[in-house]
């Protein structure tokens, strides 16, 4: 069964950190781009981090340097370490497949209170 599970979202301060993970099953892991989506109350789903299958990043301008993207093929999982985070940060975030994405998992969500 094809399926994507987020975790470790909250509620926390500003200037606080969380660190997301995201496990996927029914999919060969290992060789997709992964990616971090995140979703605010009234806007649309953005990509704000992205890992290939060779572990080259790359980051949305609004999370450069805030935000570190990682994964663990043999656990077929891709976290996302999110530190020194704001209010503007707040969202439901989510992962996916950068390209040809499958069903979106229920998405964890992140609160940041100022």
């Amino acid at each position: 069964q094809v399926q994507l599970v987020e975790s470790g979202g909250g509620l926390v301060q500003a200037g606080g950190s969380l660190r997301l993970s995201c496990a996927a099953s029914g999919i060969r892991f290992n060789i997709h781009a992964m990616g971090w989506f995140r979703q605010a109350p009234g806007k649309q789903r953005e990509l704000v981090a992205a890992i290939t299958s060779s572990g080259s990043t790359n980051y949305a301008d609004s999370v450069k340097g805030q935000f570190t993207i990682s994964r663990d093929n043999a656990k077929n999982t891709v976290y996302l370490q999110m530190n020194n985070l704001k209010p503007e940060d707040t969202a439901v975030y989510y992962c996916n497949l950068v390209v040809s994405k499958i069903s979106w998992g229920q998405g964890t969500q992140v609160t940041v209170s100022s």
